[in-house]
């Protein structure tokens, strides 16, 4: 199988494409690619493109386009909205786990229990390439700075939004609504879950309380339930 590179500025129209040096000694050096050899491009918006090795160069390795798809987008459009852990080894796990599973936009909150209370983004976008590289996905998500819970809840679409939180109260499985909407929005919320003020809030908007089962999930383990529970859902309603 033909190794996979993240061009992000390759379009149909380009007929040839140079690696960036980094990338031109991985695949000379590392991965040993010669004159002739088949790669793969992919730009994160949809564009897969056949190359193969036109110039061998450890500082320069120059591809040429042979043939290309674009990949339409999923009919549906999985947003996550979740607020950082403390650790950022377990964001950098969802972040990989999600993209390869499939997720459009990541958006990290910042609310009142939360623990990390800034974010850089730049290892998390690397994190994100790599796994849009290894399975095999089209669309890179978009990873949105961090943002406080009160800033965001106004931007969100309440008939598409569902908030996952631990207080009492009735709560819908999320596989239930999921596979019923174009796209829904899922809110995750710190280690601390979200404070009743938060959960008023979201109310208040029209935003849907969901349950992702019966135990107690860490973060991170519960927003990635979530946007694999939106997958299996819609595959199975055959969406």
């Amino acid at each position: 199988m033909p190794h996979t590179f993240f061009a992000p500025d390759l379009t149909p129209a380009t007929p040839t494409y140079t690696l960036p040096e980094d990338e031109s000694k991985h695949a000379v050096r590392v991965l040993r690619l010669q004159e002739g050899d088949a790669v793969t491009l992919v730009n994160g918006q949809g564009g897969v493109f056949g190359a193969e090795v036109s110039d061998a160069s450890p500082k320069r390795c120059q591809l040429r386009v042979v043939s290309e798809e674009q990949v339409p987008p999923r009919s549906f459009q999985v947003h996550l909205a979740v607020a950082p852990t403390k650790n950022l080894d377990r964001m950098e796990w969802l972040v990989e786990k999600a993209t390869e599973i499939g997720v459009d936009t990541l958006t990290f909150l910042r609310c009142a229990r939360s623990e990390r209370r800034d974010l850089k983004l730049e290892r998390l976008e690397k994190i994100a390439v790599s796994a849009l590289k290894q399975s095999g996905q089209a669309w890179l998500p978009r990873l949105t700075e961090l943002t406080d819970y009160a800033r965001f809840l106004p931007t969100t679409a309440p008939a598409t939004t569902f908030i996952a939180h631990l207080e009492d109260g009735e709560r819908t499985p999320l596989s239930r609504v999921a596979a019923a909407e174009a796209g829904c929005c899922i809110l995750i919320g710190p280690e601390g879950d979200f404070t009743p003020q938060e959960i008023e809030a979201a109310f208040a908007r029209g935003i849907r309380p969901v349950t992702l089962g019966s135990s107690r999930l860490r973060t991170e383990t519960a927003a990635l339930a979530a946007v694999h529970t939106v997958h299996v859902a819609r595959e199975l309603a055959g969406l």
